[in-house]
């Protein structure tokens, strides 16, 4: 007993150790870093465009069908395009009208439209040149060289090196987040199972110990003998049974409530699809906008799911030997739709409207869907439920700046409450919201 004891002391004295090393490690870290690294950008992006209006609408419009980079997707990589082309005010007839210009003959245009097997490029009619401008800034930006970053010293460092000094070899002198609560979850299951030690060896020594009878002399009964009665006893105790009794009822009671709640939630339901389409590749790797494929979702009540011909403005020419994709021109051979499996679906006698969310609320695919972006198989991540909606409710802002519809209901939310107007203040609770 007395070795158990101290081997447990030594296992919790170990516990606080490595948890106080940890945050001592963690704070001389921080403090040798002086703050972190600041990175040095650049003054602004390329072509006199907006950049960052032009990444935006770069992913919606381009991105499905070409890279940043020199790499062909569907066409070709616009790295250094402005360079290529004959002049930016060619670019902006080439966007905005292709078909025109190849046409009318021009000698360039014509050359790159059979260099890439004669694939006609979807024309822009509504960009701008400002709008245009902006993709080109972004494509100077983002196919520029990686920016350096300045250290607390002011020395310009290279950016990536991995958070480590080249003085220790690149390794970092406190262990890894990951390192640590291994080691912290390890010494925690040595001490339940030191606990669970102590307490079967504290029963057995009680087991084995010699029983003294009237005159005086010990007498041991058998093992088996003594743990019957000791079985028995308990048993009989009122109280312990009592309290088994009052146990089994709350749990049987617990899952028969969290059962009925279950009812019509279909939280984790991931079918299989006719066809196996990866979003992961698609909206994760090729970065490929979710409004491309889901034309509806800033437009009406439902995000729509896509037909066959927005499969094919890629797969018309590329991996047109999968079989997965012989399974869209079967569809499409045989004018028959595809019959996807619907993933999220609410009951009828509630109304949602993606547009309302979407387009006007900034609610993000993510916000229901979850990373969506990182899923092999959709799955339906959130609940979907009364209640979480609810939630969402009394815990969005609105955002009213620079939108004179909630100048009037912003005054008047001001007068009563300082907190920020959120959506359960404009009618968000209601009930007629979403049932009709």
């Amino acid at each position: 007993m007395s070795r158990l004891s101290k081997v447990y002391g030594v296992f919790a004295l170990s516990l606080a150790l490595l948890l106080n090393g940890s945050q001592l490690k963690a704070q001389d870290s921080v403090a040798a870093a002086g703050g972190g690294p600041a990175t040095a950008t650049p003054a602004g992006g390329g072509g006199g465009g907006d950049a960052e209006k032009g990444k935006t609408l770069f992913t919606n419009n381009c991105a499905q069908c070409h890279a940043v980079t020199e790499e062909v997707v569907v066409g070709p990589g616009l790295k250094g395009i402005q360079q290529r082309a004959p002049s930016k005010d060619w670019l902006h007839k080439w966007i905005r009208n292709s078909s025109a210009l190849i046409a009318a003959g021009d000698p360039y245009a014509v050359q790159v439209y059979n260099k890439f097997n004669k694939i006609q490029m979807s024309n822009f009619p509504n960009l701008t040149d400002a709008d245009i401008d902006g993709i080109l800034a972004y494509i100077d930006q983002a196919s520029a060289p990686a920016t350096a970053t300045v250290d607390g010293d002011g020395k310009a460092q290279p950016r990536g090196g991995g958070g480590a000094s080249a003085e220790n070899g690149g390794i970092s002198s406190s262990p890894s987040n990951l390192f640590t609560f291994v080691l912290v979850a390890l010494l925690v299951v040595m001490l339940l199972v030191l606990g669970v030690l102590l307490v079967i060896v504290t029963i057995l020594s009680k087991a084995v110990t010699p029983v003294a009878a009237g005159d005086g002399t010990q007498t041991v009964a058998p093992l088996g003998q003594r743990l019957k009665e000791g079985l028995s006893g308990a048993f009989n105790n009122p109280t312990l049974r009592s309290v088994v009794i009052w146990l089994f009822l709350l749990v049987v009671a617990k899952e028969s409530i969290d059962g009925l709640y279950s009812v019509g939630i279909q939280q984790g339901y991931a079918p299989k699809q006719p066809i196996a389409y990866s979003h992961k590749l698609h909206a994760g790797q090729y970065k490929i906008d979710c409004n491309y494929c889901h034309t509806g979702v800033n437009k009406g009540k439902s995000a729509t799911i896509p037909a066959a011909n927005i499969c094919m403005n890629c797969h018309g020419v590329i991996k047109k030997e999968s079989p997965e994709i012989q399974k869209i021109y079967a569809a499409i051979e045989q004018n028959r739709p595809i019959e996807w499996v619907r993933v999220h679906n609410l009951p009828d006698l509630a109304y949602f409207n993606h547009a309302q969310h979407v387009n006007v609320g900034n609610v993000q695919c993510q916000t229901c869907h979850g990373e969506i972006e990182k899923m092999e198989v959709v799955e339906q991540r959130s609940s979907l439920t009364m209640g979480w909606c609810i939630d969402c409710h009394r815990k969005t802002e609105v955002n009213t700046k620079d939108n004179a519809y909630y100048d009037k209901l912003v005054a008047l939310h001001r007068k009563e409450s300082k907190e920020p107007l959120k959506v359960a203040n404009i009618g968000g609770l209601e009930c007629s919201k979403c049932h009709y």
